[in-house]
């Protein structure tokens, strides 16, 4: 029985009011750092913590010290820009820094964070978007002489409004925390208490760092892991004093909060590129790392290793509903077929953003799967919110311990992928695949030793293609130096032409599609011009004769073509051939050469890999 209509309704409704909240963002950075005199150069610390956070993308990046005073350093560009404006000499045991992706205001030295109130009293950094900045400033600041652009610049003049009206400063900040609507992560600090600073969140990441003699914050792990492994969550709407000695958690109604640390298992080494050019190809090469992580992750030696509750509720659903976004979505496109072809469980896939505009007749029992490599999209987020609102069960399959989506879905299996810091993912994507294709074969009660050994060969397989590179440098400079290219496959082929496709685009700036190969005559052919590259993905045997026959009809209107095929269903003339592996599972290998094409076409062309215009590590965007 399908729910009520007014179910949907209210749904769509609500998803809506939250989207429009959000608005639109992109996820900069924050690192802060309170110490005891010669503890650490506070210096070294933000811009080390800053330089982690770059994967992340974003326009400009500032440092807030403090000594006998406040100190700025900021500007537009990049963190290595930065270093050659912070004065060297200054020693300083508070500070807070920030990279910033712009959304108010260009990017410009007057935009950059940190910001200041009009006495300077007060300094502030701010990830997230204040959506009802106007309805503030003209409520409480209609006079106020604003120097940027940004919404930031309103929470540091409220701050600073209500202090100077008689407000204690924590209860002044909670205040603020209590009119702003939208998200944040704040850091603040108030030069008359130079002994402490202040953190808030809301749908913003960020964790507290536990240090001997120093406390820190940080927008992830990654960004202060060099300092200190100890780590405290931090929720929605809750206000952080830190000092050099101590971390104290307050609700926004100044309940004091008592919470565990965690000790984050993150080795400091894994965010460096090391012997590798680009992080890029470092992660491409983790894959079967990764894949022998899962492995040991999820089984025992004879069984699988997965939360009973789980597989429970997985048993007892009538439909899956998969909701990702990017990268992740076309993982669930995999995702779908072993869900319905191995476990027998009729599944859909959503764009996240797109969810609230076709939402579908939903089940009775529905299990709503979130896969995102951060965790904290707020598209997906605001689709979390209300299906459990409705009573719906979830499960989010992320990289990111800890992440708001883990927290709030009732179930999380992590993918165990490792620090992923190149924008274009590589291994969280193949991994994620292998999560989904352990928990459909758990489901289907498939022997445990079947897929262990399936996923042990493809690590092999991988592993194979990875150490053979120089053909992946060779196709790429002959062939993909068009301004257009085109993957196309069949069936769970047509899936991975349309990540391999994002993956050329968005680091080389060659305009790629992926197309099912059997619609190419319904349309698409009329691309096709001499010397267009077409890439063909062929991993499934009821289906090569079909894209074979595709690939002359594109070769006979003088398109220049690449084959990557199974070795059992290879022709002498496949310019990428192979080992055979589980066709089900081909899509964990056939990315891998793809991955590498685009790694070489954007090599080629002299980009910048790992940061590709444009583009973050962590997007949240309606």
């Amino acid at each position: 029985m399908l729910v009520h209509n007014f179910s949907i309704i209210s749904l769509i409704l609500a998803i809506l009011v939250i989207l429009i909240l959000e608005g639109d963002k992109r996820m900069c950075g924050i690192v802060g750092y309170i110490g005891f005199k010669n503890e650490l150069d506070v210096k070294d610390v933000l811009l080390s913590g800053l330089s982690k956070l770059e994967y992340r993308g974003y326009d400009s990046a500032g440092i807030c010290i403090y000594n006998e005073g406040i100190h700025i350093f900021k500007d537009a560009g990049r963190v290595e820009h930065l270093k050659t404006l912070v004065d060297d000499s200054i020693t300083a045991n508070l500070g807070i820094g920030h990279t910033r992706w712009a959304t108010h205001g260009k990017p410009s030295k007057r935009n950059s964070h940190p910001h200041q109130s009009l006495s300077t009293r007060f300094t502030v950094v701010h990830n997230g978007v204040i959506e009802n900045e106007i309805e503030l400033r003209e409520k409480y600041l209609s006079n106020y002489p604003f120097v940027s652009e940004t919404d930031t610049e309103v929470i540091v003049a409220l701050i600073e409004k209500f202090v100077m009206e008689g407000t204690e400063p924590t209860i002044a900040i909670r205040q603020v925390m209590g009119l702003i609507k939208g998200s944040y992560a704040i850091g603040i600090i108030d030069s008359e208490t130079p002994d402490k600073f202040y953190a808030a969140k809301n749908k913003s990441p960020l964790l507290i760092g536990l240090g001997n003699n120093f406390n820190m914050i940080g927008s992830d792990a990654m960004s202060i892991i060099k300092y200190t492994n100890k780590f405290i969550e931090i929720y929605d709407q809750e206000f952080i004093v830190l000092a050099a000695d101590k971390v104290s958690i307050y609700s926004i109604l100044g309940n004091q909060i008592e919470r565990n640390y965690y000790v984050e298992t993150l080795d400091a080494a894994d965010t460096e590129k090391g012997v590798y050019p680009h992080y890029m190809l470092k992660e491409i090469d983790e894959q079967p790392f990764a894949l022998r992580r899962l492995i040991s992750e999820y089984f025992t030696d004879t069984d699988y290793n997965i939360d009973a509750d789980i597989t429970d509720t997985l048993r007892n659903t009538d439909r899956i509903y998969i909701i990702a976004a990017g990268t992740s979505m076309h993982a669930g496109l995999v995702g779908k077929q072993f869900f319905e072809q191995i476990a027998n469980i009729p599944t859909e896939v959503h764009i996240s953003s797109e969810f609230i505009y076709n939402t579908p007749l939903i089940n009775d029992n529905p299990l709503f799967i979130f896969l995102s490599q951060s965790g904290e999209t707020a598209d997906s987020r605001a689709v979390l919110v209300k299906i459990k609102e409705l009573g719906f069960k979830s499960l989010t399959i992320t990289n990111a311990k800890g992440s708001t989506l883990s927290r709030e879905a009732d179930y999380t299996l992590l993918i165990h992928a490792g620090v992923e810091i190149a924008v274009a993912s590589t291994k969280a994507y193949t991994s994620q695949i292998a999560v989904m294709a352990i928990l459909a074969t758990k489901e289907a009660e498939i022997d445990a030793t079947v897929i262990k050994k399936d996923l042990s060969l493809i690590a092999n397989v991988i592993e194979g293609i990875t150490d053979n590179k120089t053909i992946f440098k060779e196709l790429a400079d002959q062939y993909l130096t068009k301004r257009s290219c085109f993957y196309i496959g069949r069936h769970i082929d047509y899936f991975v032409a349309v990540e391999a496709a994002l993956k050329l685009k968005e680091i080389s700036y060659i305009q790629t599609e992926g197309f099912a190969a059997g619609e190419l005559k319904h349309g698409t052919i009329a691309l096709i011009e001499e010397g267009t590259p077409v890439i063909a993905i062929i991993s499934q045997e009821n289906i090569n004769l079909n894209t074979r026959s595709n690939i002359k009809e594109v070769k006979s209107r003088g398109a220049s073509t690449i084959i990557i095929s199974l070795k059992s269903l290879s022709s002498a003339t496949d310019q990428i051939v192979i080992d055979d592996v589980s066709p089900i599972l081909s899509p964990i290998v056939t990315i891998v050469p793809t991955q590498l094409l685009a790694y070489y076409a954007a090599l080629s062309r002299g980009l910048d890999i790992d940061k590709p215009r444009n583009l973050a590590k962590s997007v949240t965007v309606e």
